[in-house]
């Protein structure tokens, strides 16, 4: 009777696992494309609301930098507080966050919404992953379980483009913040059911100094380099851009002190993980920043209404879910080292090929191409980066190490935004015409950027990357989780 109780129990187990696999992964989907569901809606809301040009960008802005500037303390709350409480927690407040957006009547609520949900993100991608790690504590579930929560983080920015689209053509802009309380419900209920509570051990203590400086500095930073649109010489340009760099350092030598740093530097400085967290910072910058101008030239210029706008931008998800599923499947064979050089190279020439967008221009000839050559690219540099962000992390530091990947994509797309938004403005300034001629000079000056930004990961790959190829083999199941994304 005890031998088969156990068994029974033993069996039940995994299927709650895999039943809590589905609402942690909704929320993760959640906050993903939250992060471009306002994307194809920007040009009609910005209107609605009489936002200006140099404010738009924050719509976007405003929730990635908060999500990136509070993922590192979002994580210790998961562990200190309790992740199942923290997810609970989140969900609600990103509920409650997406409603105030919704109903937004100012461009300063609309961004402050942005903000809030931004923080709640925070907490809330942190405590999904910690406990889809206590769900699946080992063996080939544990890397299947990761491999469908990393595929629905790299699809969700997509998804996002498309859903807001839809949402903005057939019903209004306002209905990409209120779709989320469906979700964020569903999700709630289901971890409230299909979740047990666990917590870390030993100390609870918060390191509130390095919290304010990462987030300060972070925040001095893009600021500074939004700023910088009105010139570079302008003191609120490099004086935050300035002031930025100092509490940076500031953050670091605070961290090498305290007893218990938010950030224990052994976790980021690491020369295989580091090499990730770079490579998520700069595809960040590419992705969200420069995929941004995309969906400008496509609605803009082109004259894309906003759901064939999401249409159009199909062809890159498409491309980066096969691509990613072939390089997660070859990854033992291939190693870390050459998807990540070679990624690089394809995500550059898209963004070179996006140089020659014109005025009269064409979906087929100047953005079909560069999709195509943009999902190759992101899907061999994102397979490889999340596993190198986790693998042979120690398991009380695997928490804020995918807290730092996810925060280095998200301010990289922070600065991205905020740079390439300074360099469009200067670019279409500079063409002495309002018409689309200038605007798309902008656009094309923000291409050749981006380009410069994606070839950079390419030697960080090759100097930095000295994992085995075996390594990757799955032997090692017992250690922390691989993440594809």
């Amino acid at each position: 009777m005890d031998t088969a109780t156990a068994h029974v129990r033993q069996e039940q187990k995994p299927q709650k696992a895999w039943r809590a696999l589905i609402f942690l992964a909704l929320a993760q989907l959640m906050v993903v494309l939250d992060g471009t569901i306002v994307n194809l809606a920007l040009p009609r809301l910005q209107a609605e609301l009489g936002i200006s040009d140099s404010t738009r960008s924050w719509v976007v802005t405003a929730y990635a930098l908060a999500f990136g500037a509070f993922l590192l303390l979002g994580g210790r709350i998961a562990d200190f507080w309790g992740r199942k409480r923290t997810f609970i927690v989140a969900a609600a407040g990103f509920a409650v966050a997406s409603f105030i957006g919704g109903i937004a009547q100012e461009s300063w609520e609309l961004i402050g919404a942005r903000a809030l949900q931004g923080v709640f993100a925070a907490l809330l991608a942190p405590a999904a992953l910690a406990l889809l790690t206590v769900a699946f504590l080992g063996g080939k579930d544990r890397g299947t379980a990761f491999a469908i929560f990393g595929s629905i983080s790299g699809v969700g920015a997509a998804v996002g483009v498309l859903l807001g689209g839809y949402l903005t053509d057939y019903a209004s802009w306002r209905w990409c913040f209120f779709v989320n309380i469906p979700i964020a419900f569903i999700a709630f209920v289901g971890v409230w059911r299909q979740v047990r509570e666990s917590k870390a051990e030993g100390s609870t203590k918060y390191d509130w100094p390095g919290v304010v400086l990462a987030a300060l500095g972070l925040g001095s930073l893009v600021y500074g380099f939004t700023n910088a649109e009105h010139g570079w010489g302008a003191p609120e340009a490099w004086g935050f851009i300035f002031a930025g760099a100092v509490l940076q350092v500031l953050f670091v030598a605070v961290e090498k002190k305290v007893k218990h740093p938010l950030l224990p530097l052994r976790v980021a400085t690491e020369r295989n993980r580091a090499a990730a967290f770079l490579a998520s910072f700069l595809s960040g910058a590419v992705l969200i920043g420069g995929i941004l101008f995309i969906n400008f030239y496509i609605q803009i210029v082109l004259g894309f209404a906003p759901f064939p706008a999401g249409i159009a931008s199909l062809p890159m998800t498409v491309v980066l879910i096969v691509t990613a599923a072939v390089v997660a499947k070859n990854l033992p064979t291939l190693g870390a080292k050459i998807p990540t050089a070679v990624g690089p190279l394809f995500m550059a020439a898209a963004m070179l090929w996006l140089t020659r967008v014109s005025a009269d221009g064409s979906y087929a000839v100047n953005m079909l191409p560069a999709l195509v050559l943009m999902g190759l690219g992101l899907g061999m540099v994102f397979v490889p980066m999340q596993n190198l962000a986790l693998f042979g992390v120690d398991k009380d530091d695997a928490g804020v190490a995918s807290a730092l990947v996810n925060a280095s994509q998200q301010i990289g797309g922070s600065l991205g935004i905020a740079l390439f938004s300074t360099i469009a403005a200067a670019a279409t300034a500079a063409a002495g015409t309002a018409s689309m001629a200038a605007l798309t000079a902008g656009y094309a000056e923000v291409f050749l950027w981006a380009a410069a930004v994606s070839i950079l990961i390419m030697p960080i790959a090759l100097l930095l990357i000295t994992i085995d190829r075996k390594r990757f083999s799955g032997a090692d199941v017992d250690g922390p989780p691989v993440h594809l994304g």
